[in-house]
């Protein structure tokens, strides 16, 4: 069976790059989609041999979707990495700052657990995570936010939408949020874009993606690979096959 695959997030990079930068993201996520039909492919073909009675391929079919799955993650993770480096590098965001865009959104929950905890850990009362508004989604349904809601629920902590909406505001102090607090002013001589959505970053030192750069690059990114009902079939080969095959 495919892989289905939707969009998610919204443009990649939250300033505007060099070409060869842009190129090696668009290359290592482009990577782990081959590598997935490949993985597809693989398990379809292992199914059908399970079917016909042939376990010994089939095992062999599912085994061989297994290295290419293990490429995928490979290359999805390197992409994630990357992208994360460019978009909160020092200068870019500010220290109670995250920004995930880009990050597919097991990979921006994963990203924003571990920074959560550790910033709780350093006394931090708040976070702000830029999540982008989702414009360049298919049907311009944003993923990214509610994985990051769903992560601020199953922590116990409250959040609040600012006023951008394509940014959230966190508590990490387990109290309430009314509502987001405002920006603190912007300082003198500060030289920042504007956070995702073109709400002005004051003081957050370009926190966001400029809205009149990079308009087709939003077309390009952010194919989730859609991975359990995959996953679904190779358990149910392998574990058919365990019955057929003397090991």
């Amino acid at each position: 069976m495919a892989i289905p695959m939707t969009r998610l997030g919204d443009r990649a990079f939250n300033h505007s790059v060099a070409d060869d930068v842009e190129a090696e993201y668009d290359r290592l996520r482009d990577l782990a989609r081959a590598e997935a039909s490949k993985k597809s492919s693989c398990f379809d073909r292992a199914h059908q041999a399970y079917e016909q009675g042939n376990g010994a391929q089939a095992k062999a079919l599912s085994e061989e979707g297994k290295k290419y799955a293990a490429l995928q993650d490979s290359y999805n993770k390197q992409a994630s990495e990357f992208i994360f480096r460019e978009n909160n590098a020092p200068g870019r965001v500010a220290e109670d700052t995250i920004d995930l865009h880009g990050q597919f959104v097991d990979e921006a929950q994963d990203i924003l657990e571990m920074r959560i905890r550790d910033a709780q850990a350093r006394g931090q009362t708040h976070l702000h995570v830029i999540v982008g508004k989702g414009k360049h989604s298919t049907g311009h349904v944003d993923k990214l936010k509610p994985g990051v809601e769903q992560v601020c629920r199953q922590l116990g902590l409250d959040f609040a939408t600012e006023a951008n909406e394509g940014r959230i505001y966190v508590d990490l102090t387990g109290g309430r949020v009314g509502s987001a607090p405002p920006l603190p002013p912007q300082p003198s001589g500060y030289q920042g874009g504007y956070a995702s959505g073109g709400y002005p970053a004051a003081g957050y030192h370009g926190g966001g993606h400029q809205q009149h750069q990079q308009q087709h690059h939003g077309q390009q990114h952010h194919q989730q690979q859609q991975q359990q009902p995959q996953d679904d079939v190779e358990k149910l080969i392998l574990g058919c096959v365990r019955c057929c095959v003397v090991m």
